[in-house]
């Protein structure tokens, strides 16, 4: 039984979300949990490297491979594979090809952590 009545109780197709949208490297908001966004983007080519100070990140791919270069180390993931990068963390995601994946960060996180530039996102789009 849903204890508030002004939450909808609904569920979220992913694919059909991705669907909606054709740009890369712009995050939309499909969900939120305490104090947390669930987000879906298509990332394709170079991001930056940056790090997010006081907010973990975590980056699970729906579709194709993501590379996440860290200081010391590059990981490669796959189609349901996930990682999370711990706060203050350099990291620079890539892919070569087109991946969507699934992002899990609280609200406060920019795409672009400390490093402001042309990429920054800050007006999500909720879909």
């Amino acid at each position: 039984m849903n204890k508030n009545p002004k939450t909808e109780i609904k569920k979220v197709n992913l694919q059909e979300k991705l669907n909606l949208f054709s740009a890369h490297w712009s995050p939309k908001i499909v969900g939120e949990l305490n104090g947390q966004f669930v987000k879906i983007a298509k990332l394709q080519g170079e991001f930056i490297m940056h790090e997010h100070d006081n907010e973990d990140e975590l980056f699970y791919v729906i579709q194709g491979e993501l590379f996440i270069e860290l200081t010391d180390s590059t990981l490669h993931l796959r189609a349901g594979e996930f990682v999370i990068i711990p706060k203050g963390t350099a990291h620079k995601p890539y892919a070569p090809q087109e991946v969507s994946v699934l992002l899990f960060e609280p609200v406060s996180t920019l795409n672009t952590g400390e490093a402001k530039n042309h990429l920054t996102q800050s007006d999500l789009e909720r879909l």
